[in-house]
């Protein structure tokens, strides 16, 4: 397939401003060659689209990022974290996180309602990338790359920039069965009856990890409200994926 890189579409961070080294963005569904309900930079594997216009969109991405490589886990809803290395950068891992202090190596994940969370540690010069759903918030992902980031490079909570990109807004989080799925504490943050703030839970969460606030961004972007940019899985089932990457450049 031929690959053209058309007018791609990405929002950056304020709090990553002063760190021009951290490539990173929330790419929107425009610039890529997908069709139909996926068009056009849809980045997801797990869909129906054709494997390669995903593999085209991806490409064209990393061309744009100028970077070696992309990697993207197989996100399966829960709470692994998993270090990239040069080592294995080939490997595709069960996982809803991935970590690095590798150079020009892209981390991503997908996502379509779901948060795609950044963390930058400027102390160690680290970045994660969390795709996290209610499933993942249920479970406090957040908390576990944390966790893991602190056992294997030392990363301390208060260093962290965490950025968060659109996802599922408090208007469509309808949760019916939420004294099932979600954890009792998660219950103070109805907006109405059945709906839910999940952009409140996340700063919540990351605040109980000692991340200060100042270091916290989320876009508070829905995405089943903006059809014209963004992929929505609550608004059209058969929908492509927008992807979060990272990166440090060398």
């Amino acid at each position: 397939m031929e690959m053209e890189k058309t007018k791609l579409e990405w929002i950056e961070y304020e709090l990553l401003e002063d760190f021009p080294h951290v490539v990173h963005g929330t790419f929107s569904r425009h610039g890529g060659v997908s069709e139909g309900p996926y068009a056009t930079l849809n980045l997801g594997e797990g869909t129906s689209d054709k494997p390669d216009r995903v593999k085209a969109n991806r490409e064209i991405v990393r061309r744009m990022l100028d970077l070696k490589q992309l990697v993207f886990p197989h996100q399966v809803h829960g709470t692994i974290v998993h270090r990239v290395t040069a080592k294995n950068l080939d490997k595709v891992v069960q996982c809803d996180a991935l970590f690095t202090t590798e150079k020009s190596i892209g981390l991503g994940v997908i996502h379509a309602d779901c948060q795609g969370a950044i963390f930058y540690d400027p102390v160690h010069e680290a970045v994660a990338i969390a795709h996290c759903g209610w499933r993942g918030s249920a479970q406090n992902l957040y908390s576990r790359v944390v966790d893991t980031m602190r056992r294997e490079i030392g990363t301390q909570a208060h260093n962290l920039i965490v950025c968060i990109s659109p996802s599922l807004g408090p208007d469509h989080a309808e949760f019916k069965n939420y004294k099932q799925e979600l954890p009792q504490e998660f219950w103070e943050y109805q907006v109405k009856p059945l709906y839910f703030d999940f952009w409140a839970i996340s700063r919540m969460q990351l605040a109980a990890c000692g991340i200060p606030e100042k270091n916290i961004e989320i876009a508070e972007v829905c995405t089943v409200c903006t059809p014209e940019d963004y992929f929505s899985y609550r608004r059209e089932k058969d929908s492509g994926r927008n992807a979060t990457i990272v990166a440090l450049k060398g």
